[in-house]
């Protein structure tokens, strides 16, 4: 059976090992979707409604297609379809230049007949808005109704109980390499360089939609800027591309502008949670009711769990989603959990209030039920408090001295991220001493192809420069799943290794006569190939491969469960100072402790958990969709309006990878978490005044804290 091994027997897997790809990215030699360009390539643009609702009418092109430098026109909506967003496509060009396409759009007309539209949520909930899908009554959908226990027991035992409603708002991707594609033909073949979550299914799409073989359509992202569950397929922009360069003979360009990445490209849906709670004296979590719903636009936003991570063995919970007349949800870095965890993290900070309990030791009390993972999460509240100074926290909140105020607090996270089968690999070692390892997998900037550098190099005692990684890349044929959920190296990482370990048995026994050994007998490191009982009978890697003659050895893998693990719980804490003039809300420091299964790179493992920190910290203070109600449209869709975290809202990150098992996961999303509860348990361990509300911007302190008369 396949082991990872012990700790101290590892060279290189838990070290920190930079990039392979770290000298390419910096130089700018890597090369992005936006970086392609292709002999005779044309620049694609796409015209978007500027209305909330209306009935497309007729679309008149010849404008657009008489321009000089346009090659290819085309519609994207049909007359007497619904438009029922600002952005939705309308219709599309391809032209010699960015420019002329820009001018082309411009010059196509179009009639529509303007619609009633809502975008706010509670009037989207009422009896007499706007019906935003014609096809089915209302904007609300079905509830989806959780029991377990004895709800009216459960409030009946409760000594305290809290009620209170928590919103978290619309957080709109933001990655920094809009999505895009190149598209090409040769013949009835397609090649499409894309920034893809997932090359193949991104290939299945594309030959859906041409109804054409799969194996006619090739899909390549060698490198890509950040996806967080906005990129697994073609998408609109896509397919577009793909039309117009069939229809002009000639590659297409076309990426979408930073404003339509707000528009269509996805978002976390909002969350409003109205929920009651209440404990026993002794400090016991006991009974949880929950009505809530959240927008993402005009699909679904009911995502988000309740109770989350505390064990509760009486509640219930009533969610449904809200549709308004705004661009569609789309899965983004932990679907549903930050939201989770804000509002739950938030009451049981309430809860121990009344209680007159320790807010952490509250948390220890209600952990969760699963064994291991409460294991793991006592050990990580302790690290943490260690680390943040829990001492130092404020007994009574908002009692600190001066204008800016300090204050800790305290969130939680759980994650899946074990991954699982159909990923295919192969391993290869020349007689020359060069190995290349193959999978379909892409990179989304996380640093797969180090890992599997790392796992490959570590198995034949070599460095990970030494290995040749090729992902990303549809036409091997060595299929892969999708880069999300932090199923990636849980599902890659088991069969680079099995694959490898087979390749490395077979070169064992083309060696094994030379040093007079049985194959089980040898043994890689340091660049050699011995005999373990014995390591003066030693060879070089290159002499070793140097037996292969005019053969190589190329392997496949299989994906071994006992590989990887799931589950993965985290802790965080944080440390605001609050500017009770201003109202403006300084993050002092983050304590990430994140289970994160088998370290394979600590380097990169540190950078996930950074990263997602930093997302977690625009959510909780800046991040937020602002629909206009008179005109439907958002009002900030850029980078100037639209407010993301800059070097100067960067705190200290004490990111504290804990090793839990000697098994991989992934940690893409997890540490995403529990950033923003922490993040307002310590605002109102500062303030005294309870937000509740997502992003805590200047105006909601400074009006709580005039509500409380201390502004």
């Amino acid at each position: 059976m396949a082991s990872w091994g012990e700790p101290r027997e590892s060279s290189l897997i838990g070290k920190r090992i930079p990039r392979l790809s770290g000298g390419d990215k910096v130089t700018g030699k890597a090369k992005y979707t936006f970086d392609i360009s292709r002999p005779g390539m044309l620049h694609g643009r796409i015209l978007r409604a500027e209305v909330a609702h209306a009935v497309m009418g007729e679309i008149n092109l010849s404008e657009a297609e008489a321009l000089p430098g346009v090659k290819a026109v085309m519609t994207l909506i049909d007359p007497g379809k619904h438009i029922r967003y600002q952005g939705q496509e309308i219709a599309a060009v391809a032209a010699e230049t960015d420019d002329i396409a820009k001018d082309a759009i411009r010059l196509i007309r179009y009639d529509y007949e303007e619609l009633p539209f809502v975008v706010d949520v509670e009037e989207a909930m009422q009896e007499d808005a706007p019906q935003i899908h014609e096809d089915r009554p209302g904007n609300k959908s079905n509830p989806r109704i959780r029991e377990e226990g004895n709800i009216e027991a459960g409030f009946a035992e409760a000594a305290v109980e809290v009620q209170a409603t928590y919103h978290a708002s619309v957080q709109t991707h933001v990655c920094l390499e809009t999505h895009g594609n190149v598209a090409e033909w040769e013949g009835d073949n397609l090649t499409v360089w894309a920034s893809t979550q997932a090359v193949f299914g991104t290939r299945r799409d594309f030959a859906r939609h041409f109804n054409m073989p799969e194996d006619k359509v090739r899909v390549i992202t060698e490198h890509m800027g950040g996806g967080f569950g906005s990129k697994f397929g073609p998408g609109v922009e896509g397919h577009a591309a793909a039309e117009l360069a069939k229809k002009a003979g000639r590659p297409v360009k076309l990426m979408l502008t930073r404003k339509d990445e707000h528009l269509v490209a996805g978002n976390r849906p909002s969350m409003t949670q109205h929920v009651r709670a209440g404990a026993t004296k002794d400090g016991r979590l006991i009974a949880y009711d929950l009505r809530g719903y959240g927008t993402g636009g005009i699909t679904g936003g009911a995502g988000f769990t309740g109770p989350y991570v505390y064990n509760v063995p009486n509640f219930r919970t009533e969610t449904f989603a809200v549709s308004i007349n705004a661009g569609n949800s789309r899965a983004m870095r932990a679907p549903g959990h930050p939201q989770g965890a804000f509002a739950m993290d938030s009451l049981m900070d309430e809860l121990a209030e009344k209680l007159g309990m320790d807010a952490l030791e509250f948390r220890r009390m209600n952990s969760d039920s699963d064994a291991r993972r409460n294991e793991i999460r006592q050990a990580e509240y302790t690290l943490g408090a260690q680390e943040i100074g829990w001492h130092r926290r404020s007994r009574i909140p908002g009692t600190g001295k001066g204008v800016k105020k300090r204050g800790i607090g305290v969130g939680c996270g759980l994650w899946g991220g074990g991954g699982g089968g159909g990923t295919q690999v192969r391993v290869t070692i020349h007689a020359d001493g060069t190995v290349e390892a193959v999978t379909g997998t892409q990179d989304l900037g996380t640093g797969i192809r180090t890992v599997i550098a790392i796992i490959v190099a570590e198995e034949f005692g070599l460095q990970p420069v030494d290995i040749t990684v090729k992902i990303g890349d549809t036409d091997p044929g060595l299929s892969s799943r999708g880069s999300g959920g932090s199923q990636t190296i849980g599902s890659v990482a088991p069969v680079m290794k099995t694959a490898a370990m087979a390749a490395k048995k077979k070169l064992f026994e083309h060696v094994a006569p030379l040093l007079e050994a049985n194959p089980e007998e040898l043994h890689v490191g340091d660049g050699k190939v011995y005999v373990g009982s014995d390591r003066t009978k030693s060879i070089t890697w290159k002499q070793a491969t140097g037996q292969l003659a005019m053969e190589t050895i190329s392997e496949g893998g299989e994906w071994d469960e006992e590989l990887r693990v799931g589950d993965v719980a985290g802790v965080q804490f944080a440390e605001v100072e609050v500017d009770t003039e201003t109202g403006i809300v300084k993050v002092v420091k983050i304590v990430a402790v994140q289970d994160c299964g088998m370290v394979v790179n600590r380097l990169t493992t540190e950078s996930q958990i950074n990263g997602a920190v930093i997302m977690g910290l625009g959510y909780a203070l800046l991040e937020e969709r602002i629909m206009d109600p008179e005109t439907g449209r958002q009002i900030n869709a850029n980078l100037e309006d639209y407010k993301v975290p800059g070097t100067m809202e960067i705190p200290e990150i004490k990111a504290i990878a804990y090793d839990t098992d000697r098994k991989v996961t992934g940690i893409g999303e997890p540490p995403k978490i529990p950033t923003a509860g922490a993040i307002a348990n310590a605002v109102y361990n500062a303030i005294g005044v309870r937000i509740r509300e997502l992003p805590i911007t200047p105006d909601k302190v400074l009006r709580a804290l005039a509500e409380k008369g201390e502004a």
